[in-house]
């Protein structure tokens, strides 16, 4: 409550003749959170991150960034560093997640690949930070620090951990040499909002310069909803085609970018599994708990799929006997 008054007498000063309402708008995984100040004209968005826990400069530097790239981003209007407060442009309040149906999906995905080529068609080597190997790797980390040992409450003997040391170096192996662009590094449902131009892109903060798979990965191995994998696959395979028109390092064959998408994917679904269990037990956000099960499932169908994974299959298969998982099945 006594951020909303200071937000509240932030606008005041910033619109000291304009009568506005404020309301919650949303919250994320992090500490930051949104409120909508309603005027009689328009509305606005302020972002909360308290400085103490957040840093607001990145999302300053990739607004500009992407925004200059042609990508439709909220526009920094104003700015107070020391309180953590941002006055942006709203981009409405419905996500891609509440409006996606069988009817609009693919006019809403062709949109998001088209938004996703125009930020990888802008990248630059060192204008972000490297995903690199300890970025990847302490990702990956998240898996057996928290959702093994703290959620299902396992500890893995020394032969596990190694299993899980060789194949996390398998994926590496995979990630790092996948040609790099800009990476949003959370291109799901939950970020991308219906709006004109389609779509509006949220929650950047965290860019980095990395595999140019990886947000395809968040898009369509979307933790918050699920395809069946014909569709996934025509998707897929048109972005390839665009990108492989507009220039973008994607392989010449498709089989070969399914791979390293696939490859992607795993390195990101052991991380999820690490950031919910870690949501839960540190930070006391249940809401991401019924989503382990999807998640766990895309992990365990691209295990089953390549040889060099199954035996992260087979620890998978060992973790749910210990503590059976209420699964998704596809």
């Amino acid at each position: 409550m006594k951020r909303q008054q200071q937000i509240t007498a932030w606008l005041h000063s910033k619109f000291p003749d304009s009568l506005f309402n404020i309301s919650p708008a949303s919250a994320d995984a992090s500490f930051r959170s949104y409120f909508r100040a309603t005027f009689a004209d328009r509305s606005l968005i302020v972002m909360d991150a308290p400085p103490q826990n957040e840093d607001c400069r990145p999302f300053i530097h990739i607004a500009q960034l992407f925004g200059a790239a042609g990508v439709h981003v909220p526009q920094v209007l104003a700015q107070d560093l020391e309180q953590g407060f941002l006055l942006l442009t709203d981009l409405g309040s419905t996500t891609y997640l509440q409006a996606l149906n069988t009817n609009n999906a693919h006019e809403l995905y062709s949109a998001a690949t088209d938004a996703l080529i125009t930020i990888q068609l802008a990248s630059r080597e060192f204008e972000l930070p490297q995903y690199d190997k300890a970025l990847l790797m302490r990702e990956m980390n998240l898996f057996p620090e928290w959702y093994v040992a703290k959620h299902l409450q396992i500890k893995l003997d020394e032969k596990q951990n190694a299993t899980l040391e060789t194949v996390f170096q398998r994926i590496l192996q995979n990630n790092l040499a996948q040609p790099r662009v800009f990476v949003h590094r959370d291109y799901h449902s939950r970020n991308l909002m219906v709006s004109t131009p389609n779509p509006g892109v949220l929650d950047f903060q965290d860019a980095v310069y990395g595999p140019i798979t990886y947000d395809l990965a968040s898009l369509f191995k979307d933790a918050y909803i699920h395809w069946e994998e014909a569709e996934v696959l025509d998707w897929l395979i048109r972005y390839w085609e665009k990108a492989r028109k507009s220039g973008l390092p994607v392989h010449s064959s498709f089989s070969d970018f399914f791979l390293d998408y696939e490859w992607m994917g795993v390195q990101r679904h052991l991380k999820v599994l690490g950031v919910f269990a870690r949501l839960y037990h540190r930070d006391n956000k249940d809401g991401y708990l019924k989503d382990l099960p999807l998640v766990m499932a895309y992990l365990r169908r691209t295990c089953e799929r390549y040889g060099d994974l199954k035996p992260l299959l087979r620890l998978l298969d060992t973790l749910e006997k210990k503590q059976p998982v209420v699964g998704y099945t596809f």
